[in-house]
């Protein structure tokens, strides 16, 4: 048995990491402040025997004796890292460096969770490991993405200087159960508007493109690369299946038998164009690539959105 601390634990990923972690017998300890992870993600954990949940902040240090670290804390959607950001940018780097030193002190491994983000809005297609990206270090999306970048840095930096074990993951756009309603995310958006049958909410033309990874998909990437030796990474870890924002919209409409119309509003400042990972590294050094099929895993979100909602209206109406 393993003891394994999830930063983050409560939030969407780290959720459904958590289950899968405790399911292989390992003792896991969730750490998580609540600014976006929610205890409804992680109360069927409660009465686990090897589960403990620590309310804490990353921003602060925290010790305990520990074999593995998967730092997922960090606010991921823009509506949420761009409501404090300097207290987003104070996550990704302040954060790190106290995993960084827990992860020294007691010999363990530190996965860190990074993003698709640090390409910024890429000039290569699809994205490759060795690209440096296209950021904007002054703007409104900056908080998150350069602090990510500052992460990898010093992830680096102490395993060249301390020996500090190490492993990158760069996460694309994935979806999911679990995820909240209002995340101002592109799936989480277009369900809770098809399910409502209000207008759905296009930023741009929608020709624009993203690729996306269903949620068992990527935790079982995040936990091969954690197993994997000799591999810092950075990896890229998503679905190389690309498809217009426009095309989701269609799909989540067909699926949901949703009467909704599509609406178009300005694009976002320094919204990426393109998005879709090279997987070529991750097939060849974890042997993973995405098994769950877009209309699959759209459906079980689907079904979780119902419930969620349901669940929220039946809430309303005691009060």
């Amino acid at each position: 048995m393993k003891r394994i601390l999830v930063a983050g634990g409560a939030g969407f990923i780290g959720s459904h990491l958590c289950k899968k972690l405790l399911d292989k017998g390992n003792y896991v300890i969730c750490l998580d402040n609540f600014f976006t992870g929610s205890i409804e993600n992680i109360e069927q954990f409660y009465k686990h025997p090897n589960f403990k949940l620590i309310e804490h902040d990353i921003t602060e240090e925290y010790f305990t004796v520990i074999d593995q670290i998967y730092n997922l804390a960090c606010p991921a959607s823009p509506p949420h890292y761009q409501y404090n950001p300097v207290k987003t940018i104070r996550t990704s780097v302040m954060g790190i460096i106290n995993m960084l030193e827990l992860a020294n002190k007691y010999g363990a491994t530190l996965l860190q969770a990074s993003t698709s983000e640090v390409y910024g809005d890429p000039l290569i297609h699809p994205q490759i490991e060795t690209y440096w990206g296209n950021v904007n270090p002054i703007g409104v999306r900056s908080c998150y993405d350069e602090g990510k970048r500052c992460a990898e840095t010093l992830m680096m930096d102490y395993h060249r200087q301390f020996g500090t074990n190490i492993k990158i993951v760069r996460i694309f756009n994935t979806y999911g159960p679990n995820m909240h309603p209002n995340d101002g995310r592109v799936v989480s958006n277009f369900i809770v508007q098809a399910l409502k049958d209000e207008a759905i909410t296009i930023y741009g033309d929608g020709n624009q493109t993203r690729s996306f990874c269903y949620v068992s998909d990527l935790v079982d990437g995040m936990i091969r690369m954690m197993e994997t030796q000799n591999f810092t990474g950075p990896v890229n870890l998503g679905n190389p299946e690309e498809r217009t924002i426009k095309d989701l919209a269609s799909i989540i409409i067909d699926l949901t038998s949703s009467k909704s119309k599509l609406i178009y509003k300005p694009l976002p400042s320094d919204d990426p164009i393109k998005r879709k990972p090279d997987i070529s590294l991750a097939k060849n050094k974890l042997k993973w690539h995405p098994t769950v099929e877009i209309r699959d895993g759209l459906n079980k979100t689907i079904e979780y959105f119902k419930n969620k909602l349901n669940l929220n209206v039946q809430k309303q109406s005691l009060l």
